[in-house]
């Protein structure tokens, strides 16, 4: 009778699930790998729950089905999370979450060993994606404009 009372006690928090945001449009993966099958595209702010952690990858539960994406491609907490100070069950297992404003996240993935280096193959798809995010030299400029922010010649480390 005891551990069915702990089970149905400890149930909430075993089915506990981090609500998160998709920052970037991103494909949901059926397995935590970037070479797995695709079972959709995520658009950019599309709402998740995490589910599970797992190197670099997040399982995640969306409106069109339940799979994997890269952690670094979500936001966790909802728009009007509690800041940090805040008490309840959300702030208990705000773990990685630092600094002011309670949204700093590190991660620690793995490197490669020689074998996965010497056998490395390029991925042409990943890199079309990657210079998605490429800024050319006016946009980048009028950013920094914006931002107040000033070139600084930094010396060569030796």
């Amino acid at each position: 009778m005891k551990r069915f009372l702990s089970l149905i006690l400890a149930l909430p928090i075993l089915c506990w699930a981090e609500p998160a945001t998709v920052i970037r449009a991103t494909d949901l993966k059926k397995e935590p790998a970037s070479d797995s099958a695709t079972i959709a595209a995520l658009p950019e702010n599309t709402a998740v729950d995490a589910l599970e952690r797992k190197s670099g990858w997040t399982r995640v539960k969306a409106a069109s089905g339940e799979g994997w994406v890269r952690m670094l491609a979500l936001r966790f907490g909802e728009p009007a999370a509690a800041k940090p100070g805040a008490s309840g069950l959300t702030q208990m297992f705000n773990l990685a979450r630092t600094g002011t404003s309670g949204t700093q996240v590190t991660t620690g993935v793995r490197g490669l060993d020689a074998e996965q280096l010497a056998n490395a193959q390029p991925n042409p798809a990943e890199l079309a994606k990657l210079d998605q995010f490429a800024a050319d030299r006016d946009s980048a400029a009028k950013f920094a404009t914006q931002g107040k922010l000033a070139a600084k010649s930094v010396e060569y480390p030796k």
